[in-house]
């Protein structure tokens, strides 16, 4: 780490820290020649996997997107921000721990689906409905029927 002050190349570090409730690490450093200290914040920059749509077409995840189709489905219904996004948190770890590079749409669909279905019946339903392409009232029936098996 260069010294922010004199641009040196040696710093050491005096003091670590957890800060950002366990997600950062904080570093009281000091610079071996002009001997002034800083600090600095030191985080896991985590790479989401690029997303394959239907269509073909390659696009960087948005977690705003993954966001706004729950929020669709959960309108009004009696579920916390917090769950959301906890539900979120957890759909967003288990695409980083695949390993892969890319990712189908199709899988991610599959994951919203089965937080859906942990959160709220009727929103799992709703989002069931608009994802797969429910065409008639006898779809419906039967995706209720297996939520209730």
């Amino acid at each position: 780490m260069h010294c922010p002050f004199c641009h040196a190349t040696e710093t050491k570090v005096i003091d670590s820290r957890l800060g950002g409730e366990g997600l950062q690490v904080r570093r009281r450093r000091e610079c071996s020649q002009c001997k002034e200290r800083f600090t600095t914040f030191e985080s896991a920059e985590l790479v989401m996997p690029r997303v394959i749509k239907t269509t073909g077409v390659r696009e960087p995840f948005s977690e705003k997107k993954l966001e706004a189709g729950m929020q669709r489905a959960l309108e009004k219904r009696p579920v916390s921000i917090e769950a959301i996004e906890a539900a979120i948190s957890r759909i967003k770890s288990q695409l980083r721990a695949t390993g892969e590079r890319e990712i189908k749409s199709e899988y991610i669909g599959n994951l919203v689906m089965e937080e859906l279905k942990l959160l709220d019946k009727v929103a799992y339903i709703r989002f069931a409905s608009v994802y797969r392409c429910f065409e008639d009232l006898r779809q419906f029936g039967e995706e209720i029927a297996r939520l209730e098996q």
